[in-house]
């Protein structure tokens, strides 16, 4: 009994630290970040997102601090129609995800 209490205390803990890793950063504070060199612009994310994808469109952005990092998601739609998710490390505009939308 005194393993699955252990068990249960450990897994509740990783669960709510790995909500509190993520977090959603709003406009003016994401505008700060670029305004200061933190983050590059929003259009060169943009653009390297779209260069993954040539044609497609940008539907939806976020920028979000996950594990000390920003990240900066983007969702654009193809030529095709096909949706991708695209994640960025938004300090360099690396490619850190790119998938298909399910």
């Amino acid at each position: 009994m005194k393993t699955f209490t252990t068990l249960i205390t450990v897994t509740a803990l990783t669960l709510t630290a790995s909500l509190v890793q993520a977090r959603d950063l709003g406009p003016d504070e994401a505008l700060k970040l670029r305004d200061a060199g933190t983050i590059i612009s929003f259009e060169k994310l943009n653009a390297a997102a779209i260069a993954k994808h040539p044609g497609a469109t940008v539907h939806e952005t976020e920028l979000e601090q996950e594990y000390g990092k920003y990240v900066y998601q983007v969702e654009l739609r193809d030529a095709q129609g096909v949706e991708w998710d695209v994640e960025l490390d938004a300090t360099n505009g690396q490619v850190l995800k790119d998938h298909q939308d399910r």
